[in-house]
């Protein structure tokens, strides 16, 4: 096995979503199934409504079908644990967005689920996602990053998972806020966690899967990139959330997702201390939050906004590729 494997996976989920895009774009919109912008966000973005959305099919439909071809055929057992619970937890939370996504667009709801309704089901996924961990006797132990050092959790593993794996996926989904900024940082992200899983630990299912998303972004970026041709709404932002923690978890590099994740981090942070803040304080901190908004209402072009972002991520892709292989 070699790296041009790797390369040839990229390659097939790049292919697949470049390939399939120009079709399903445009079934999108003779379906109306165009993006509600909100009122309270930048005026600029008033622009957009109308743009397709549920593209996060596109990405779905091309991870799933590269990691089940390129596990068939170097592993003659393609559904491993590790493939059937990376499955689960991107189709499962992409099910979840695209419900959301449904109501949004079909019933012109622009919330789609409550809250209540997403948490339920995010919790349900991660549930699962524990029990198949559990039954295969996966570790239950935490590591820092660039140390020896061991924790094992017991049961609180658990509460680790549902914390990772809901949290993730709405870090993320909050990072869905401009033009090529989710794909792009996602693939960086995931990127990172395959270099990990294949020089660090050695899983050949986790990398593969990580590529497979790494190429389907950026087959998706070619319509994502501004100005958008077509948007992932939550069913691709949600699966891609809860995919990179499942991801982290595999590899047993939990802790190392608040670096390589570092963007998404700071996109939810910001939006933690901006309500604290208001609330508190009567006083908002940013201009508007996610922080990607207060960048562009100070002046900063969307695409701008994007490419800092971009190069933050790869950044902490850097650094957290840093701490764990030339530390160890």
């Amino acid at each position: 096995m070699n790296e041009y494997v790797l390369l040839v996976t990229m390659a097939i989920a790049f292919l697949i979503t470049v390939l399939i895009s120009p079709v399903f774009i445009p079934f999108l919109r003779r379906l109306k199934f165009g993006q509600s912008i909100r009122e309270e966000g930048p005026q600029s973005h008033m622009a957009k409504t109308g743009t397709p959305t549920m593209g996060g099919v596109m990405i779905l439909l091309s991870v799933a079908v590269t990691t089940l071809i390129m596990t068939s055929k170097f592993n003659p057992n393609p559904l491993s644990y590790e493939v059937v619970l990376l499955l689960i937890v991107l189709l499962g939370y992409g099910l979840l967005g695209f419900l959301d996504d449904f109501i949004k667009v079909a019933l012109k709801r622009n919330l789609g689920l409550t809250s209540k309704q997403k948490m339920a089901g995010q919790i349900i996924i991660a549930l699962v996602f524990y029990f198949i961990l559990r039954a295969n006797d996966f570790p239950t132990y935490i590591q820092i990053p660039g140390t020896d050092f061991q924790w094992d959790l017991g049961w609180g593993y658990a509460i680790l998972i549902l914390f990772m794996l809901v949290g993730a996926s709405n870090a993320v989904n909050l990072t869905d806020g401009l033009d090529g900024l989710l794909a792009g940082t996602a693939a960086i992200a995931f990127g990172a966690f395959a270099i990990l899983a294949w020089y660090g630990t050695t899983q050949f299912e986790v990398t593969v899967f990580s590529l497979a998303v790494v190429g389907a972004l950026l087959g998706f970026l070619v319509f994502n990139a501004h100005p958008a041709k077509v948007f992932m709404g939550d069913t691709g932002s949600l699966a891609l959330g809860g995919a990179i923690a499942a991801i982290a978890i595999l590899t047993k590099l939990e802790i190392l997702l608040v670096i390589i994740g570092g963007v998404f981090v700071i996109e939810t942070l910001s939006v933690i201390i901006q309500v604290i803040s208001f609330k508190t304080t009567g006083k908002r901190v940013f201009k508007m939050s996610p922080l990607h908004h207060h960048y562009e209402l100070i002046g900063w072009s969307e695409w701008r906004v994007v490419t800092t972002f971009w190069l933050v991520g790869i950044i902490f892709a850097a650094l957290g590729i840093y701490i764990e292989v030339w530390t160890n």
